[in-house]
């Protein structure tokens, strides 16, 4: 395949991955759209709430852009550039949001335990660092990434990614990640044994939101465990295919996983007669009701 035959295969992918993410994630939003208003909309905004229009719409922003940059509608390499750091930089502000769900929904598992949510937020702070250390000296340096302008005809050109760092740095930097991620899923099945140990002496069924949120983290963790394997891996330069499958998954995955993780425990609790709402956890309250009512949850299912 001569190189400008391998350029416009490549322009091709681009643009059929664009449509693509932009499908998917307008899909999703129409799916989402009539629990979005009767969850958050119409009812009174917790932390929660805040945190779920956060990853929802800064989410489909930052799907959107990915998929316009590129080779969908002409850019100059300076705006192409410009464009790309500002991608990158918020992905790793979604990130932190998403970690930021997670260590409120273990400050409720842990009865709003004060003492875990500083211990929380103490290991949290060296994450963020590393995602500011990993936008300067990966993605922001000219030296690390740059942009280079193919010219396929007069009439048609499009900008693209040169990477110019192999993949290592990339993994060193992702390893404490995935390490305080799998930290946070340790708490939450340690939570969750406790929870079972003390349901089983009662003789109860486990508390459905317990169950919920320990394997929200289970597939929040392996959903951030994928997705920093494959930021990785832009870094390897990779075949047209495989680069663009991948560019698939984290303008997508994310997005759409993430926002549904919110709004699913609020749909369950909505669709369950439960007998206690905690106006501080209104979106994941039931494991907080009080011990003389606990027996009507015996009946309830998992």
């Amino acid at each position: 395949m001569s190189d400008l035959e391998g350029s416009f295969y490549a322009l091709n992918w681009n643009d059929s991955i664009a449509v693509a993410v932009i499908t998917l994630i307008s899909y999703d939003y129409m799916l989402q759209f009539e629990k979005e208003v009767t969850f958050v909309w119409q009812r009174k905004w917790s932390v929660m709430t805040y945190l779920y229009l956060a990853v929802r719409y800064f989410g489909i922003f930052l799907a959107m852009i990915g998929a316009f940059w590129g080779g969908l509608f002409y850019m100059s390499e300076a705006v192409s550039y410009g464009i790309f750091l500002v991608m990158q930089w918020s992905y790793s502000v979604y990130y932190c949001l998403a970690e930021v769900i997670l260590i409120w929904r273990l400050y409720a598992l842990y009865n709003q335990s004060k003492r875990l949510l500083y211990v929380l937020l103490g290991f949290f702070l060296p994450i963020i660092a590393i995602y500011v250390a990993v936008d300067i000296f990966l993605w922001s340096r000219p030296s690390a990434i740059s942009m280079q302008e193919i010219t396929l005809t007069p009439n048609i050109k499009y900008c693209t990614a040169v990477f110019h760092v192999g993949p290592m740095p990339a993994i060193y930097a992702s390893i404490p990640v995935i390490c305080y991620d799998f930290f946070l899923l340790v708490l939450a099945i340690v939570a969750l044994k406790k929870h079972l140990r003390e349901r089983k002496e009662l003789r109860m069924k486990p508390n459905t939101y317990v169950v919920m949120i320990v394997r929200y983290h289970i597939i929040y963790f392996v959903l951030n465990l994928t997705s920093q394997i494959f930021m990785a891996m832009l870094w390897a330069d990779l075949e047209t295919v495989a680069m663009n499958l991948v560019l698939l998954f984290n303008d997508t995955a994310p997005f759409i996983i993430v926002p549904r993780l919110i709004i699913s425990i609020w749909d369950t609790h909505a669709n369950q007669d439960c007998v206690h709402v905690s106006t501080t956890f209104e979106d994941c309250v039931c494991w907080t009701s009080p011990p003389r009512l606990e027996q009507h949850e015996m009946d309830s299912s998992v």
